[in-house]
């Protein structure tokens, strides 16, 4: 009996004693990759982790992109009767799209009146009432990224709550093959989740992240840790930006907006690592519901 490469060692599913012991090499990949970011999420998360769980989720879905593109997988997933198991997949893979642009979104937003500010600085325009003018639109600027980000994150808390993915497929190569794009699911959508929180300039991991994703499918639970994160250059950014408006007379805040363009090039040098990630992923992605959506209209 050939080989079957669908056999998988994820933890999510039960192995078969029926199937054959070879996996094929892009689903041990899918599955090392899948360990190593689950794990990663049970340790305290600075700015510098998050940018190697970027590349971790690069990683994963170059693979998840070769393995959709397969024709054993084609095969699989075309000939499931299930036709909701493709809905799923497909709503599944528009919902990372969707987040993953609100991420780009507010970088983007977040640079451009970054760099604003850094240009009023380098010219000295009106002093420190020209610096206090953009510093106080940066600040309002970043507000409106918030409110955006809280609402992303809001309509995944709307999709957990009713999300239902179907766990009743016969044929056990096409359950491995379907929770392993499963579990990419939602360990992508959590670490998004830990990046949007980490635009916002939070200051504490959300224990809640894992456990508000996880609802989108029958699995166990993935731990994650309620350590202190690092302070995020987002939160530097605000915070030296609001101590100066407030506190524009005093000698202190002189010295504190000495210290801003240090930290401005620090946070321009951070949305440049986590753009690039993104981009990345979302041509990706794309790419991914290409395919699948190519199987579905086969």
């Amino acid at each position: 009996m050939a080989a079957s490469p669908l056999n998988t060692k994820s933890n999510f599913h039960a192995r078969s004693n029926s199937l054959p012991s070879r996996p094929h090499p892009l689903i041990l990949q899918c599955n090392e990759h899948l360990e190593w970011l689950k794990a990663s999420h049970e340790t305290s998360s600075s700015s510098s982790l998050l940018s190697h769980k970027l590349g971790g989720l690069q990683e994963l879905h170059e693979c998840v992109e070769k393995l959709v593109q397969l024709p054993f997988t084609q095969e699989a997933l075309l000939h499931e009767p299930q036709k909701n198991c493709m809905d799923e997949l497909l709503e599944g893979s528009l919902r990372l799209i969707d987040v993953c642009t609100s991420a780009k979104d507010s970088l983007l937003h977040t640079k451009e009146c970054m760099r604003e500010l850094q240009s009023i600085m380098r010219r000295r325009k009106g002093g420190d009432d020209g610096i206090i003018v953009e510093a106080k639109k940066f600040l309002t600027s970043r507000k409106v990224v918030k409110k955006a980000i809280s609402k992303a994150l809001g309509n995944l808390k709307a999709i957990a709550k009713t999300a239902n993915f179907t766990s009743n497929i016969r044929d056990q190569q096409t359950m491995a093959l379907v929770s392993l794009l499963k579990d990419v699911e939602v360990v992508t959508l959590s670490i998004f989740e830990s990046l949007l929180h980490f635009i916002c300039g939070s200051t504490q991991a959300k224990s809640g992240n894992w456990s508000l994703v996880s609802k989108l499918i029958h699995t166990k639970r993935i731990g994650c840790s309620s350590q202190a994160q690092d302070e995020s250059e987002f939160s530097q950014v605000d915070a030296a930006l609001n101590f100066f408006v407030l506190h524009v007379t005093s000698k202190s805040s002189s010295d504190n907006i000495s210290n801003l363009p240090n930290h401005l090039m620090k946070l321009e040098s951070r949305i440049q690592d986590f753009e690039e990630g993104l981009e990345f992923l979302f041509r990706r992605m794309i790419k991914i519901r290409v395919a699948l959506l190519n199987i579905l209209n086969h």
